[in-house]
């Protein structure tokens, strides 16, 4: 899953330039973000609105946005890491703490500004990954305008473990479509003790789709999700059921 999450990721030259903490705090790809000259944004100046919501948004958030930001995360690797409940090790002032890799980019809400937990002056030290299930399947997919150096409008990083026809534990997190690396717990929770069919990954998908927020351009994804998710968790598990 995170080696085809990073190969995903921008072309070979900027991932050989690329350092783990860079793409962790790597700011989002709103073409209103960077536009400083014409265009308003929250994110970059609390307050003064936010031209996206309003105008070209196909590559925006329908998970976790607010009224005041729906920039997309842009990372492939922060999602296969959040499926995999990577820790963070930070470095501050104040001495050394861990914090979950879920819970260090912060949801837009009414400061959008403000995209991390990291306290001033710290700095990320490493990137733990507990050991991995031998049992579990795992995968990364990304779907987007074209097949290389694009940005993903949905991704799916998911591992599952089976027992015999059943799913015993899942765990998801979704990218392209959410202001932050999106970990797809309400899925997850629907796929955990359920038959590995296709009714279970569909219901899973709309379980986790049910309070997405769509923009004029970008409702198409709520169905794109829906079949990536499906998709994934039939590749998982193929060969478990019929």
């Amino acid at each position: 899953m995170l080696t085809r999450a990073i190969a995903a990721g921008a072309s070979a030259q900027i991932r050989n330039m690329a350092t783990v903490g860079g793409n962790l705090l790597q700011r989002t790809r709103c073409a209103y973000f960077y536009d400083t000259d014409g265009s308003r944004c929250n994110k970059r100046s609390p307050g003064e609105g936010c031209d996206a919501i309003d105008g070209f948004n196909r590559y925006h958030a329908i998970l976790g946005a607010s009224s005041a930001c729906v920039a997309v995360h842009p990372s492939d690797m922060c999602v296969a890491l959040a499926a995999l409940e990577a820790i963070v090790h930070l470095r501050g002032t104040s001495g050394e703490r861990k914090i979950a890799l879920n819970d260090l980019h912060r949801l837009p809400e009414d400061r959008p500004d403000l995209e991390t937990a990291l306290e001033p002056g710290e700095l990320i030290t490493a990137v733990e990954l507990p050991p991995p299930n031998p049992a579990a399947r795992s995968t990364y997919r990304k779907v987007r305008d074209r097949s290389s150096y694009a940005f993903a409008l949905v991704s799916v990083a998911a591992t599952l473990e089976l027992d015999g026809n059943t799913i015993a534990d899942a765990r998801l997190a979704l990218g392209g479509v959410g202001t932050k690396p999106w970990r797809a717990r309400r899925a997850e929770e629907t796929l955990r003790r359920k038959p590995a069919t296709e009714d279970t990954f569909l219901a899973a998908a709309d379980a986790e789709l049910a309070d997405a927020r769509t923009l004029k351009g970008n409702a198409f994804k709520v169905e794109l999700a829906r079949r990536t998710i499906t998709a994934v968790l039939q590749e998982l598990t193929e060969g478990a059921y019929s």
